[in-house]
């Protein structure tokens, strides 16, 4: 439960479209629920501005399940499921038609709440074709946080013209997200061309040398571009929720 979910109980109640006692009943789901296997965060959107996730791998098909059913009667915010298989996103369809698979993101989300926009937008950028699993992933989770979100990809170094074409989009978003695999230079080359927060996210894509994404992580670590900060390997979800907290900042809202 967020702000606006606690917002629209008390705007039910004034209107006489719900009574006291159904939305007493519904702030008492405020603490964590405990199903035995897992307890279930509901305050953690009042406190960090997000709902809790559900990271997928490692879970049986039946918890997963067993946690969405119960969101889906303690809460009536959007669901995400995490780095979710097809064959996963089949068990949450079977007890939520709602339920929406994002192939590529490999992100299952149930749509409750109208997502909504912001002012400004986040652009999400990739160096490569082979970097859109996590761009998508950065995508998905940023639009269901309520960003206005545009795509930009294939603009790496390699083809350095493909980047410089664009300068003028890059300089139009509020904030950046820019993921690349191999030696993960492309951050530090939009660093340098644009004023505004730059999300860097190395990827697993890349030869032996590439050390599975550590060669691209530790070139945007040690980046000459100033204001670049770095998220973990693949790590769209994290890029998404960081670049969520400055456009709450940038909107004048409680982040």
């Amino acid at each position: 439960m967020d702000l606006n979910e606690i917002r629209q109980l008390l705007q039910s109640v004034s209107t006489g479209a719900m009574t006291s006692d159904d939305a007493f009943s519904r702030l008492q789901w405020l603490a964590s629920s405990d199903i035995g296997y897992a307890k279930i965060d509901y305050r953690r959107a009042l406190r960090n501005g997000f709902p809790e996730v559900i990271y997928c791998p490692g879970k049986s098909v039946e918890h997963i399940q067993g946690i969405i059913a119960d969101m889906l009667v303690k809460s009536t915010g959007n669901i995400i499921a995490s780095r979710a298989e097809p064959a996963v996103f089949e068990a949450i369809h079977a007890i939520t038609p709602q339920a929406v698979y994002h192939a590529a993101a490999r992100t299952v989300v149930v749509e409750r709440q109208p997502f909504g926009t912001t002012k400004g937008h986040v652009l999400v950028m990739s160096a490569g074709t082979a970097d859109i699993p996590v761009a998508e992933e950065a995508v998905i989770t940023a639009e269901v946080l309520g960003n206005s979100v545009r795509r930009l990809y294939d603009v790496g170094v390699a083809g350095i013209h493909r980047l410089l074409a664009q300068v003028e989009t890059m300089r139009e978003a509020s904030v950046l997200i820019v993921i690349a695999g191999m030696e993960g230079a492309l951050p530090s080359v939009v660093g340098g061309l644009v004023s505004k927060p730059v999300i860097a996210v190395p990827t697993s894509i890349g030869y032996g040398a590439s050390f599975g994404g550590v060669s691209a992580l530790l070139g945007m670590l040690n980046s000459c571009a100033s204001g670049v900060g770095v998220m973990n390997i693949d790590n769209g979800f994290g890029a998404a929720c960081l670049a969520n907290r400055i456009m709450k900042l940038c909107e004048g809202e409680q982040a």
